[in-house]
């Protein structure tokens, strides 16, 4: 029975042991796990990250508003080629047109001198025919007054001069034809003439427009270099300003992965002094336990394995920090196990006292039945 107890006596403190152990290592790595919070936010390291995220946003809003910059730029250039093309078909149209009113212009600068220069000539030529008509009539008419009484042919004279009357009648009218018809050719030319000046100034606007629609060529390809040009050195910027994006984030990582090991490496040290205060701790209370209990030396030996088995289950503890998230969860369980644990070394107490009591007892008979 003695020896039955004392293995479970035994068990029960390793248990507790480890129990202990497991609470401070997970309360280690809770408080650790908000010192490091607190301290990544106040370090300079947090400034870091803010100013970063502070670049980040600054670098996207620039990008959204060049973007936008860019679209518009699109906008006015589509619509600066539409315009030209526009310009272009109706300077083309301007150009063709202007040529074909100058050549209309000499063809009627042409055409009247030569018309007038014939008409000059055949209104010469009736008037000198008239004159001829004029001179034939009047000696007609003095003929008639000497041969009046010798000739008898005279009435033959006077149907030739009828019939050449008539003749000089008809080609009178004819001339009188061709003079309304010179006065309107020339009331037609006066009409060109005018004609001709409006066109003349037709011909100084288009000109004039087709100046100031090269003016306007000319600014839209200035624009359009201008652009080109914008468009090249906003290409640049973007290709630096990745690179420099780059640079920043693998400085970012190699300050955060510097500022980690550091962490951690501090960490495991205050870990390792804590862990190692405890230790020493339990070994004076152990110390004592073992001066003061000579009768469970045998026992304490065995706890002693134990615990160096603790110890290096201790070790792979500490190993596996990173596994010890998941076992956030199982806290509570521990907890009750704990409690329950309590509540075990509390029967062990008064079982303890019991068993005190009982040895007093027996060492009392013992002594009665000696003396007796």
């Amino acid at each position: 029975m003695d020896g039955q107890l004392s293995l479970s006596l035994v068990e029960i403190i390793v248990l507790m042991l480890g129990a202990i152990v497991l609470g401070i290592t997970i309360h280690f790595f809770i408080t650790s796990r908000r010192s490091l919070k607190d301290e990544v936010e106040k370090a300079p390291g947090g400034k870091l990250n803010r100013e970063l995220d502070d670049w980040k946003r600054r670098y996207f809003n620039d990008i959204e508003d060049k973007q936008r910059e860019l679209e518009g730029l699109k906008k006015k250039f589509a619509n600066v080629e539409e315009n030209s093309e526009i310009n272009m078909i109706e300077a083309d149209e301007m150009r063709k047109a202007n040529k074909q009113l100058k050549a209309e212009i000499e063809l009627r600068k042409q055409t009247p001198t030569t018309t007038n220069a014939n008409e000059s000539i055949e209104i010469d030529q009736l008037r000198k025919q008239n004159k001829q008509l004029k001179e034939e009539i009047e000696l007609l008419k003095k003929t008639p007054q000497t041969t009046n009484t010798g000739k008898p042919d005279y009435i033959e004279q006077l149907r030739l001069a009828q019939s050449g009357l008539l003749e000089h009648n008809t080609k009178i009218n004819q001339l009188l034809e061709q003079i309304d018809i010179v006065k309107e050719t020339e009331e037609k030319q006066q009409d060109i003439l005018k004609n001709n000046e409006v066109l003349a100034e037709q011909v100084d606007e288009l000109n004039s427009r087709l100046s100031q629609k090269e003016k306007e060529l000319n600014n839209v390809r200035q624009k359009e270099h201008l652009t080109t040009e914008m468009n090249s050195m906003l290409d640049n910027a973007y290709t630096e300003f990745n690179t420099l994006q780059e640079k920043m984030l693998k400085l970012e990582m190699q300050v955060v992965n510097a500022k980690k090991v550091n962490i951690e490496y501090e960490d495991l040290k205050e870990g390792y002094s804590k862990v190692s205060t405890d230790l020493k701790d339990e070994k004076q209370k152990y110390l004592a336990a073992h001066n003061e209990n000579n009768q469970l030396r045998d026992t304490l030996t065995e706890t002693e394995n134990k615990l160096k088995e603790a110890n290096f289950q201790r070790q792979q503890l500490q190993k596996k920090v990173a596994y010890l998230e998941e076992l956030n969860i199982d806290m509570q369980a521990i907890a009750d196990a704990n409690k329950k644990l309590e509540g075990q070394i509390k029967r062990i107490g008064e079982l303890e006292s019991m068993l005190n009591v009982v040895s007093e007892e027996r060492d009392d008979l013992a002594k009665k039945q000696h003396n007796l």
